[in-house]
């Protein structure tokens, strides 16, 4: 007999679903948040149910719990621990414990590959392509790898995931991938997700309008409230608003912070790890402490929403060549414009500001950052630049 303790998300459930096609009835699936898991592995180890095989995958037992499962494995009970992230890697310490963040190819791991590798290599599972395509679906949305390699069935199996129970989407994916030669969604998940793009796309239109900017530890970070999609939200908001380091989403219902970030420089786990959570480099979470309530809820309540750059104009663009200006709440306007090939300067109300920037991007985190501004409308525009050209 089998046990798998698994997360509750898609990866974690990914794990169950691989676990049901190498073990079918023989094994037993709960799924679990962070902080439910440990109190599964105390109630697993305080009765040792006899010949019963334990996984633990896609989250980490505490200290306490580990001590006590080294115990138990030692006295030839069996378990094995199987995660991807950085945070579980002092797990490796344990000869039940395999932890891998990247495999030999640099590629970014998830626990529903992990264990898929993990099941066929000790024989209990017979790969085929079906498989293989779900497993990978799922390891590119875990991993964001899916955005970069612009593979949109990742993120559709996400929605899915989130769109049908638990139970109703285990089963089908059990089903699918034990009878079909390749993985693929059907016509009515189909409509479904078409349905669910639009309700997306329209919650992200309304959310950007309540993002609120604020300096937290030394980085510049993008807070907004929300119970629903996550991942998509945080994306977005890290797209539309790059100058931010990372995006706090607050699910005050759920007592949880997530944090998501698109640069290469911020590692939102550290930054989680900060307020007792942790996950991956782009992608974690913690419990609404004292501490975070007070840095992501208090500090920023008073603050005003940052305000949107236009999305239709056609002459006040990023990067150009003529210069882009922006305004803020005070009525001022910036001119953020090359004078050389890796030179970009500021004129502020037609005064030049001592900062020189590298990129224009530079300066326009400079900007949104100390100036609170976003760029002008197309109008304001080229009545600004017509009279500055007339000064010159």
């Amino acid at each position: 007999m089998y046990k798998l303790l698994s997360h509750n998300d898609l990866d974690g459930v990914g794990c169950g679903i691989i676990a049901k096609l190498a073990f079918g009835e023989s094994v037993e699936v709960r799924y679990n948040s962070v902080s439910s898991l440990n109190l599964e592995v105390e109630r697993f180890l305080d009765h040792k149910p006899e010949d019963t095989f334990l996984i633990v995958t896609d989250l980490s037992v505490s200290e306490e719990n580990a001590i006590r499962l080294d115990d138990y494995y030692k006295k030839g009970g069996k378990v094995q621990l199987i995660d991807h992230h950085k945070t579980a890697l002092h797990l490796n310490d344990f000869e039940w414990g395999h932890v891998l963040v990247e495999d030999a190819d640099g590629i970014s791991t998830c626990a529903t590959s992990l264990l898929y590798e993990y099941l066929v290599k000790n024989g209990h599972l017979t790969a085929s392509d079906s498989m293989a395509e779900f497993v990978e679906l799922v390891r590119q949305y875990d991993t964001w790898d899916w955005e970069k390699n612009e593979n949109f069935d990742a993120q559709k199996l996400n929605a899915l995931f989130y769109l049908i129970s638990f139970d109703e989407f285990v089963e089908k994916m059990v089903e699918r991938l034990a009878n079909s030669d390749h993985f693929f969604f059907d016509e009515v998940e189909k409509q479904i997700l078409d349905l669910e793009e639009k309700k997306i796309e329209r919650y992200i239109r309304r959310k950007r309008r309540e993002l609120v900017q604020a300096q937290v530890d030394g980085y510049y970070a993008g807070v907004v409230y929300a119970e629903s999609y996550h991942s998509e939200l945080g994306n977005e908001l890290g797209k539309d608003y790059p100058h931010l380091d990372y995006i706090a989403i607050l699910n005050i219902g759920g007592k949880r912070v997530g944090f998501r970030t698109i640069h290469d420089h911020v590692d939102v786990s550290k930054i989680a790890g900060t307020y007792g959570g942790g996950g991956h480099v782009k992608a974690s979470g913690c419990t609404m402490t004292n501490e975070a309530y007070k840095s992501f809820v208090t500090d920023t309540f008073p603050l005003e929403p940052l305000r949107e750059d236009p999305r239709k104009n056609d002459y006040n663009k990023k990067n150009s060549p003529l210069g882009t200006l922006y305004e803020n709440k005070h009525d001022e306007l910036f001119y953020l414009y090359p004078v050389g090939k890796q030179q970009w300067v500021i004129n502020k109300k037609k005064t030049k500001l001592p900062e020189t920037f590298s990129s224009f991007q530079e300066g326009e985190n400079f900007l949104k950052r100390n100036h609170g501004a976003w760029m002008c409308k197309d109008d304001k525009y080229v009545r600004y630049v017509m009279e500055f050209v007339k000064t010159k």
